[in-house]
């Protein structure tokens, strides 16, 4: 049967799509020609702030506020090792997407079966599901936060976004980019007063930065800094990246390839230090309003309902559930992109944006709206943590593929990696891949929770 015959009998909502990645977008960003360093960096810049999103996500702030609660600065140096693993994977994402013009997702299908393509896509959409899990959860909290609706009522709200997303959808992709970065403004901003009035032990806070070898003989804090580590990397934010920084109207020359990579890097890297200050102030807050207080805050509410009466400013509480609000809304965004490029990708199959929106949230609205229906706030957390599992057990199917493709000088020609950079990545994937396997395995066994 002819591939047009097939093309007519599907639905006009569902298609066969094509071998560019997210096509309606590909290569459809001016970069200027003839422009200084600056014009060309900000022509450029976008796609790292919607990867840096995925390391601030709700998912993230509990087991960091918890952290400083209970251990003070002393994690602050996991967070930075985290942040510098992050830098070099997302780097390696978009090597692979701007010199072969495949997103991850793509050239994994390529070097694989048919029928382990879609025993692997099944696996990424489960772990994008889980990442939307934790944003329905979030943005549920923060609304519960901030205008008291029932979590029930949030869980249902957050599926409107929808509506929101379509809207950005259509007026181009440098307004998503342009929401997303100015949602981060936001929460970077947030947590920089709060950081401030908070008035954190400076000395203490660098030192926190240096290596010290309770973190690995403290079993507790091990813990804690394991859930930190196994979420550096979001799987799904490897397949985005590679899909996104195609957006850029570089010339797919050697020359441009090589000029696009060093921007595309400079933007992610850049953006990746915003996340690295959020996450660092989020652990700094919860050790300056919360450590040696013997307060209990491994949840997130309890963080809302005890930072204002613990800093003595009213206002601190509202701006930290306004912050959780814009990471969830953040999150929201990269998600529905994520699972467009993952579903073309490995089965080559296009459906609506609205559809696939629509489709994801409700998978992901369903286990969330029952847990909290019968489990109330005390099972959101553990659906919170159950959600990172998951992601944890995705990783190594996105981690592995990517080191591999871009070691390969077939794949990769003059811009394969170097013997360090592979090195460097293979002991990255190879640490990151141990301890999400130390970290499901010890909660499977002991029902440990991050808190």
């Amino acid at each position: 049967m002819s591939a047009h015959v097939q093309q007519k009998k599907l639905h006009p909502w569902i298609q066969k799509s094509s071998h560019i990645s997210l096509e309606e977008v590909n290569n459809s960003v001016r970069v200027p020609e003839h422009a200084g360093f600056w014009k060309k960096f900000f022509a450029f810049a976008g796609p790292g702030s919607l990867v840096a999103v995925g390391y601030v996500d709700p998912g993230n702030w509990a087991t960091s506020i918890a952290g400083g609660a209970r251990f003070g600065y002393t994690l602050l140096f996991v967070i930075l090792i985290a942040n510098l693993a992050a830098m070099l994977l997302q780097s390696l994402a978009a090597k692979l997407g701007i010199v072969t013009g495949r997103d991850l997702a793509q050239a994994t299908r390529e070097a694989t079966s048919a029928k382990t393509a879609i025993i692997l896509w099944l696996l990424t959409e489960l772990a994008i599901i889980a990442t939307d899990l934790a944003e329905v959860i979030g943005s549920a909290i923060a609304l519960n936060l901030l205008f008291k609706i029932p979590l029930l009522i949030g869980i249902v709200i957050t599926t409107l976004d929808v509506i929101l997303l379509l809207l950005l959808q259509k007026k181009g992709f440098r307004i998503i980019e342009s929401i997303v970065i100015v949602l981060m403004i936001m929460i970077l901003g947030v947590f920089a007063f709060e950081v401030v009035v908070s008035h954190p032990n400076v000395s203490a806070l660098f030192s926190g930065y240096l290596p010290k070898a309770e973190i690995v003989t403290n079993p507790d804090m091990l813990f804690i800094s394991l859930g930190i580590l196994g979420a550096t990397v979001m799987p799904h934010n490897l397949y985005l990246h590679s899909s996104i920084v195609q957006t850029r109207q570089y010339k797919r020359t050697t020359e441009g390839k090589r000029e696009a990579l060093k921007f595309s890097v400079l933007d992610s890297t850049f953006s990746l230090t915003i996340a690295f200050f959020i996450n660092s102030a989020i652990l700094i807050l919860g050790t300056a309003a919360f450590y040696g207080t013997g307060l209990n805050v491994s949840e997130i509410e309890a963080a809302y309902e005890l930072l204002s009466p613990t800093l003595g400013i009213g206002i601190a509480s509202t701006l930290f559930a306004v912050a959780l609000l814009a990471s969830g809304q953040n999150s929201t965004i990269t998600g529905t992109l994520t699972g467009q490029i993952v579903m073309e990708g490995f089965i080559h199959l296009r459906i609506s944006p609205w559809l696939r929106r629509l489709i994801t949230r409700f998978i992901a609205v369903i286990p969330a709206f029952i847990v909290t229906w019968i489990a109330g706030e005390k099972g959101t957390g553990d659906l919170l943590l159950w959600s990172q599992v998951i992601l944890s057990l995705q990783l190594p199917f996105a981690i592995v593929p990517l080191v591999l493709f871009t070691s390969n000088k077939e794949k990769m020609g003059e811009f394969v990696n170097s013997k360090w950079v592979t090195i460097l990545a293979w002991i990255v994937t190879v640490i990151i891949i141990v301890l999400n396997i130390f970290l499901v395995g010890y909660i499977f066994v002991t029902g440990h929770d991050l808190g």
